[in-house]
């Protein structure tokens, strides 16, 4: 049975309730978002952060422990007077959702559960194939993360997220990448092969976008409502966090940062830029690093041969480093100028100890270029690294199908697009 209703509205913190009829279903995401941000809380809890009425909180929270959406976890002892208060959590196993992140050198798939734990995963890194062998890569490894849950389970499957690049075939002289391997991908709807391959319902967003959802809704997001969010990937991408809600823009690009104009590396490694600008995609990005360490062999390094490299304390990277910052420092400041966000959450596709000295020297950066009577906006890391990317892909069916604040990316409908098509909001039940 579909949980067909409002999409949501947007609001900020935990938002106020209303004990409306009419925004029922409202007020249930509202629940189950304060549960996702605590962790646990009673019955009373939930009735303040959410300005319902006890009557109100008691008919919501059977109808999500009904639909297996939340859970007991026992009584609260704090010593007071009267009867021990019981504890509920998101039950882990309520719902699941598939995440596919699709991008120009590789392919990842993960299960995720309800609290936004992985369950399966499956990699692929590799220049990006013809569209036909990766979506059967894709459809295959869905099928088998499917065998990790029970046939009840699979019931409770909310959907597919796929987060790819904006344009798969766009910046490939940037990213050192063969233009023959793209073409064929411009005329791919790939979330509609995908969901005619798999019989799911596909949500797609920009990959940036997508990460930036799960850091909102598992990550930083739990404490912090606005911020912007890079992630350093083979290529470099972006999402915009304001009021709790992410912000997509005209045409779902909103904070590409990829595209910022920024000043001609000074690497003999980096292509030359056709005019006077370049674009922060040539050096800050995975692919800017891996084309320093091979220049000139058209060799792409895997994942693994970076973080050695970077392990290594190779001196390549020392200087793509150096080039980094100088080109994300202006970016991030005539981001902070226009936006005025507090906070800029920083993530990697790789490790090695790269992303904290990153950190830190993005920081002192920062803090050394403000201007008079303004403060640098801080500097954090993002929540989950490599799997930033896929694990935003799967928070797309539950941001859709679970998030009060899902008008911004549906947007304001009563049914959540779907490749274009309106489809009701989703969540199977036993």
């Amino acid at each position: 049975m579909s949980r067909a209703g409002t999409a949501g509205q947007s609001g900020t913190g935990a938002g106020r309730g209303s004990n409306s009829a009419q925004l029922r279903r409202y007020n249930e995401r509202l629940v189950l978002q304060i549960l996702r941000r605590a962790g646990e809380a009673s019955k009373a809890d939930l009735a303040r952060a959410a300005n319902l009425t006890n009557a109100a909180i008691g008919a919501i929270i059977q109808d999500l422990d009904t639909e297996g959406l939340i859970e007991d976890v026992g009584k609260r002892h704090d010593g007071g007077r009267g009867q021990p208060a019981t504890m509920l959590r998101l039950a882990p196993r309520g719902a699941f959702g598939f995440g596919v992140r699709l991008g120009r050198a590789g392919i990842e798939t993960v299960l995720v559960d309800f609290a936004g734990r992985v369950i399966g995963r499956s990699a692929h890194d590799m220049v990006l194939p013809v569209p036909d062998k990766a979506i059967d890569i894709m459809r295959r490894d869905i099928e088998g993360l499917h065998e990790l849950l029970t046939p009840a389970e699979r019931r409770r499957i909310t959907g597919i997220g796929l987060a790819q690049p904006f344009n798969l075939g766009a910046w490939l002289r940037e990213l050192g990448l063969p233009a023959e391997n793209f073409k064929p991908w411009d005329e791919v709807d790939v979330a509609s092969a995908l969901e005619q391959a798999t019989r799911l319902p596909v949500f797609a967003e920009n990959d940036g976008t997508a990460a930036a959802v799960a850091e909102l809704f598992y990550g930083i997001g739990r404490n912090e409502d606005d911020f912007l969010y890079l992630f350093i990937g083979p290529a470099i991408g972006g999402g915009l966090i304001l009021h709790g809600d992410v912000v997509r823009g005209r045409t779902g690009n909103a904070a590409d940062v990829a595209v910022m104009p920024v000043l001609p590396s000074r690497l003999a490694s980096a292509p030359r830029p056709k005019g006077q600008w370049d674009i922060l995609l040539t050096r800050a990005s995975l692919g800017a690093l891996a084309r320093h360490l091979t220049p000139g062999t058209g060799l792409r390094p895997l994942r693994s041969d970076l973080e050695q490299a970077i392990s290594a304390g190779r001196p390549e990277v020392a200087e793509w480093l150096d080039d980094c910052i100088d080109a994300l420092t202006p970016t991030i400041q005539a981001g902070h100028a226009l936006l005025d966000v507090p906070l800029v959450v920083v993530d990697c596709d790789v490790d090695g100890g790269l992303l904290t000295t990153l950190l830190a020297r993005l920081q002192a950066a920062l803090e050394a270029g403000a201007p008079e009577a303004r403060h640098a906006p801080r500097v954090a890391r993002g929540s989950f690294g490599q799997d930033a990317g896929a694990l935003g892909a799967a928070s797309l069916p539950m941001f859709f199908n679970f998030s009060p604040r899902a008008s911004i990316l549906t947007g304001g409908a009563q049914a959540v697009a779907v490749n274009g098509n309106a489809r009701p909001e989703m969540l199977p039940r036993d």
